[in-house]
């Protein structure tokens, strides 16, 4: 055991096993968060925290609660709720990798988008963590497949997020069924009423913590993401490096098997690269850290933990082929670059349902990442047209060229033919098999797919037979474009739940973005009626995404989800009084599932966008 770790972890009471754990995965000392909340918590304190993504919550909460958690007994104990799927998965891997070495612990992650039948596998093996998103588990509690009769601790983790994306009264729901003596980790990276009102409720004499951020980004790194599309990743790293002009590179990814794909991948393209990953001798790892020092080395492919304490002056650009799962390994990541006093590069890639972590990172780090266009087919093929000129004037050496120079002349007396003509085949063959330019025509067909998309009628505008007159106030046939994506062709939808069930904007899009993994930037245009509401969502929903949608709950009944069609609304249009024959699809004389709604009269449609980008859960 390192000293560091001895006088760090070691010092809030941790034991041995973790302390071990920690030691591998190259913790040094604890973070604020952890260091305030690890103690209490160890006590069997409640604790109300508050900081922002990052800043190591999932540690400040997982370790003191491991430790607590009874290995032999298998039977839920801790219950972590979070707000999406990623999180619950990320929550999940991080409780499993922290346990690694204390025998019988089991994790069982259960959220939307995932089928029942693995989850009630987990589940029957009888995991002492739970780790799941509110709708799910409280799907699971009604079925009587997941019993909370024996937690010991509950975990909210960012309860604000949940709060913003409509699962508070989830929340509060599912605290309800667990045992009053239960102990309470609260988090939330702000502390709106709604939330404070929870913490009074459900937690006992909390242990409040309250950690200010600090801008931990060097200012001479410029920061940029790309939003993947169009082109794989490997297309577009290589693009960028073909076009930036760089010193030596640092390549972030996710797993070891990648540091070995992307790395043969950019060797194939004339690259010199090398992977740093776990599985490589150690005397290999410094071979290639000394390589690149060197000179020897353009570009390293490596994961996070074997890239930990890596120094390399000439590293200019740092790229997180795969965006890292909190804003600390962001920090620690782009650090590689920017060092001495010199001016550093790092980009992001980001796919639509990573734009949550891009803004987290931004709101951690205090500054702005600017989205950057990815470098056009035409942008290399001039870099490659000049590398190539480049190469050939280099090689012009008359003493060392005078055997293949009396050679060319032969050829030119044998054979009638032009002395470039001669000069091109030489060229051909330095190149090879393989192509000297992209095709640019790719890139024009795919800039022609999407402004054909952004030009394409809107569903709405086709003739159709005409209907019985409705009110005015129904919402329109054909979707509204997306905000931001206008090149995404969309369509409308409706489903059968209301205001009078309770319904709102959050709900929606919470169980949308959840159950079809789709990222809230690309839910459209809400408007919600007493009885139905539409919304907007890409056009062709796969089949499967649709099917697990129409039977998604929300509010306590399922959306039963459809393409909108006018005809296809309650005779009253949704507007409230009386409703002879009741909601399509639903018997008469169905409870709304709101209490009190029913009485409360007409109602105003809701119109706007969704609020807010929630991710999948």
């Amino acid at each position: 055991m390192s000293d560091t770790n001895s006088t760090g972890f070691a010092s809030l009471g941790l034991p041995f096993p973790v302390l071990r754990t920690l030691e591998e995965l190259g913790y040094e000392a604890p973070s604020p968060i952890q260091a305030n909340s690890i103690p209490p918590l160890l006590e069997g304190r409640d604790v109300l925290g508050m900081a922002q993504t990052g800043t190591g919550k999932t540690a400040a909460f997982a370790l003191p609660l491991l430790t607590r958690t009874q290995a032999d007994f298998n039977s839920p104990q801790v219950l972590c709720l979070a707000p999406t799927r990623e999180l619950a998965q990320q929550v999940a891997e991080a409780v499993k990798t922290y346990s690694k070495y204390i025998p019988g612990i089991n994790v069982s992650a259960i959220y939307g988008g995932s089928d029942y039948g693995s989850q009630l596998r987990e589940l029957k093996r009888g995991p002492q963590w739970v780790v799941g998103t509110p709708g799910r588990v409280m799907d699971h509690l009604r079925r009587g497949t997941l019993k909370l009769a024996d937690i010991k601790a509950v975990v909210l983790d960012e309860a604000d997020e949940m709060l913003r994306m409509g699962f508070i009264d989830d929340v509060n729901w599912i605290l309800e069924q667990t045992p009053r003596a239960r102990q309470i980790a609260l988090f939330s990276a702000t502390m709106p009423k709604e939330i404070q009102r929870v913490a009074e409720t459900h937690l006992n004499d909390p242990v409040e913590v309250k950690i200010q951020t600090k801008t931990t980004t060097n200012d001479r790194i410029r920061q940029r993401y790309w939003f993947v599309g169009g082109v794989h990743k490997n297309d577009a790293l290589m693009r960028i490096a073909e076009t930036e002009d760089f010193d030596a590179m640092m390549v972030f990814v996710r797993t070891k098997q990648a540091t070995e794909e992307v790395s043969d991948f950019m060797v194939a393209n004339g690259f010199k690269s090398a992977p740093l990953n776990g599985d490589i001798p150690q005397a290999l790892r410094e071979k290639a850290v000394e390589k690149l020092k060197a000179g020897k080395l353009d570009i390293i492919v490596a994961t996070d933990v074997a890239a930990r304490g890596l120094d390399v002056e000439r590293i200019s650009h740092v790229i997180n082929y795969d965006i890292p799962s909190d804003t600390e390994s962001y920090v620690h990541r782009i650090g590689r670059t920017g060092r001495a006093g010199r001016n550093g590069e790092a980009i992001v890639f980001v796919r639509g349902r990573e734009k949550r972590m891009l803004r987290d990172i931004e709101k951690a780090t205090r500054q702005p990442i600017d989205e950057m266009p990815l470098p056009t087919a035409e942008m290399v093929n001039e870099k490659r047209r000049a590398r190539f000129k480049s190469q050939i004037v280099d090689a012009i050496h008359s003493e060392k060229n005078k055997p293949f120079r009396d050679i060319i002349e032969e050829i030119l007396k044998e054979h009638p033919l032009d002395a470039l003509d001669v000069a091109a085949a030489v060229a051909s063959l330095l190149q090879g098999q393989k192509p000297l330019f992209i095709d640019e025509k790719a890139d024009a067909r795919m800039n022609s797919r999407r402004e054909e998309r952004s030009e394409r009628p809107e569903r709405g505008e086709r003739r159709e037979r005409p209907k019985r007159e409705r009110s005015k106030e129904l919402p329109q046939t054909h979707a509204k474009a997306l905000k931001g994506h206008p090149e995404v062709a969309m369509e409308r939808f409706m489903v059968s739940v209301g205001y009078d069930d309770g319904l709102k904007p959050g709900n929606l899009v919470g169980a949308v973005a959840n159950e079809a993994d789709l990222d809230s930037e690309y839910i459209g245009h809400i408007e919600i009626f007493d009885n139905f509401a539409v919304v907007d969502l890409p056009e062709g929903m796969p089949a499967p995404v649709m099917n697990k949608l129409k039977k998604a709950r929300v509010c306590g009944r399922p959306l039963e989800i459809k393409t909108y069609k006018a005809g296809d609304v309650p005779e009253d249009g949704g507007r409230g009084g009386k409703r002879p024959g009741g909601r399509p699809g639903f018997k008469p004389g169905s409870s709304r599932g709101a209490k009190g709604q029913a009485d409360r009269g007409p109602k105003k449609a809701h119109r706007g966008k969704s609020e807010g980008r929630a991710r999948q859960g």
